[in-house]
């Protein structure tokens, strides 16, 4: 009877029909080596996911990174607490609640204003694509990646469960490893769970917009700015590092 339950509220969550407890939050932490800290609903810090952050940090990964990692594992924390499992117990059976709750949920950051492209259009101006209302392949992708993870760096200390509840896929790491660049890439089929993620399509300004942002130009030093940085093809990262002196 516990088996046929338990897997009835999994089956819930991963079709959508059951909301995730909007209990904890991602704050603002109050040292530099730990710049965000999760906490649950009595606002309480949860210690395995600072643990893991900190160590993130020692890494040397970024104050944003952080943030993004804070929010993964919130989410997977409100899945469990959700089905009712510690997360030192956790198991393939919630990383699938996760995924399916993923694939099915609304993203509330998604959401529409009135006269928007639709899903599935491309918006005429920047050629960018209108996102579905739900979450991203890329962003299931890593949110499992974030997972595996922290699972890992518990597992390194005897921590948490013996198997990592977010099956590894072996094939990709072998792909992804160092290798000389006139080797052919080798390919590789994806892990179990993974979304198949698309690849991004190139995008271009059409001529009439290119005229049409040249014509927006107050004088001939804009113009002639505008198209030193088009035809240098620089990263937007690196235009706005120009200096005077790397001018030749």
């Amino acid at each position: 009877m516990f088996v046929n339950e338990a897997s009835r509220v999994h089956r819930d969550v991963m079709d959508g029909r059951v909301r995730l407890p909007q209990i904890g939050a991602v704050l603002a932490g109050d040292n530099p080596s730990l710049p965000w800290v999760v906490v649950d609903g009595a606002r309480q810090e949860i210690v395995p996911v600072s643990g893991y952050l900190l160590d993130r940090m020692l890494g040397d990964v970024s104050p944003l990174t952080c943030r993004s990692y804070a929010y993964d594992l919130l989410r997977w924390y409100r899945v469990l607490w959700a089905v009712d499992v510690g997360w030192e117990r956790a198991t393939e059976s919630e990383t699938a609640a996760l995924v399916g709750w993923l694939r099915s949920a609304r993203n509330p950051q998604r959401e529409r204003k009135r006269g928007a492209y639709r899903p599935g259009t491309v918006n005429a101006i920047t050629g960018k694509p209108a996102l579905r209302s739900g979450y991203a392949p890329a962003s299931i992708a890593h949110n499992l990646s974030v997972l595996h993870g922290f699972y890992a760096f518990h597992l390194h200390y005897g921590r948490g469960p013996v198997v990592n509840p977010v099956p590894a896929n072996p094939a990709r790491r072998a792909a992804l490893a160092h290798r000389s660049p006139v080797e052919e890439r080798v390919r590789y089929r994806r892990g179990r769970m993974r979304p198949k993620i698309p690849a991004r399509q190139p995008r271009a300004i059409p001529d009439d917009q290119w005229n049409a942002l040249f014509q927006q130009m107050r004088c001939t030093r804009d113009r002639a700015l505008l198209a030193c940085y088009i035809s240098s093809a620089c990263r937007a990262s690196e235009l706005l590092g120009v200096q005077l002196g790397d001018i030749e």
